[in-house]
């Protein structure tokens, strides 16, 4: 079984720094918003989910520890976290005002923000050469899936249901087009991989049945590929790129198809639901 998972927290969040009248936030969380470390923003530990994130003390805890409690459910033991240089509020918290209890903490530096592979390479550098779980910062994905995910004895990724996603969490069908869209054969391996499809890909067609949410099992044919992989169209080193590159070369990833709900956020407006989702949830990371 798996037991470490890299949790990538180095982007610059774009998205959630710009302006949204439309969503109502508080001070803290306008503040998180605008520094773009998603992982940080803060949402109420034990609260009615009309809350928004805070309890009627004004208490909360920032989304990561949602998202460590879940890997230390799902039997991850040991968690790296990928910073920037800039981010040391974020070790600080982890590292003294509220270390985790059921993980051990660690901290890979990605010292510029080039992408998702390059933040692959750095938690490889401080994991080593075995397997190893990769998950955004932003989403929060359920235990049963990251407790299969676990299981896996080579690459692997969580090929989510659309259906799901959209009926069960916070991303509409429209939203697909964001993620990755993944190709996958009957026998649950991964045969493709469309990164940020865009305006070309019809959301309720086939072709997008299965989402990839950069929900991974990592080997370390898979790192090399992220070593190897060229900048993409945006400039950067991208994971999926990497694995289609390895795919393309023979590497053999299984695809876990589940029809389960992810929480994204990714922006502003993602804030109040996610919250409202997470408001009943005590973390214990």
């Amino acid at each position: 079984m798996i037991r470490t998972a890299a949790i990538l927290a180095r982007g610059l969040g774009s998205r959630m720094r710009r302006d949204d009248a439309s969503a109502p936030l508080t001070d803290a969380q306008a503040t998180a918003a605008d520094s773009g470390v998603k992982g940080m923003m803060p949402i109420a530990a034990a609260a009615d989910p009309t809350a928004n994130g805070v309890t009627a003390n004004g208490s909360s805890r920032p989304f990561l520890d949602y998202v460590i409690s879940e890997l230390a459910d799902a039997g991850i033991s040991d968690v790296v976290l990928v910073l920037g240089p800039e981010h040391d509020s974020v070790r600080t918290y982890y590292r003294t005002t509220a270390p985790p209890t059921r993980v051990r903490m660690r901290f890979a530096l990605q010292q510029e923000p080039l992408g998702t592979a390059n933040a692959v390479i750095a938690a490889a550098d401080i994991i080593g050469e075995r397997l190893f779980l990769v998950l955004n910062a932003d989403n929060f994905y359920p235990q049963a899936a990251l407790a299969q995910l676990a299981q896996s004895d080579t690459a692997a990724t969580i090929a989510f249901d659309r259906d799901a996603l959209s009926r069960e969490g916070n991303i509409e069908p429209e939203r697909v087009r964001a993620f990755a869209v993944l190709r996958v054969s009957a026998d649950g391996h991964l045969l493709g991989i469309v990164e940020k499809p865009g305006a070309s890909l019809d959301p309720s067609s086939p072709d997008a049945r299965w989402v990839g949410m950069n929900c991974w099992a990592i080997s370390p044919a898979l790192v090399d590929a992220c070593r190897r992989v060229p900048r993409s169209a945006r400039g950067e080193f991208e994971l999926p790129e990497a694995v289609a590159l390895a795919l393309h070369e023979g590497a053999d990833v299984r695809a876990i198809t589940l029809a389960l709900p992810v929480l994204d956020l990714s922006q502003r407006g993602d804030i109040g639901a996610v919250s409202a989702r997470l408001a009943l949830l005590t973390p214990t990371p």
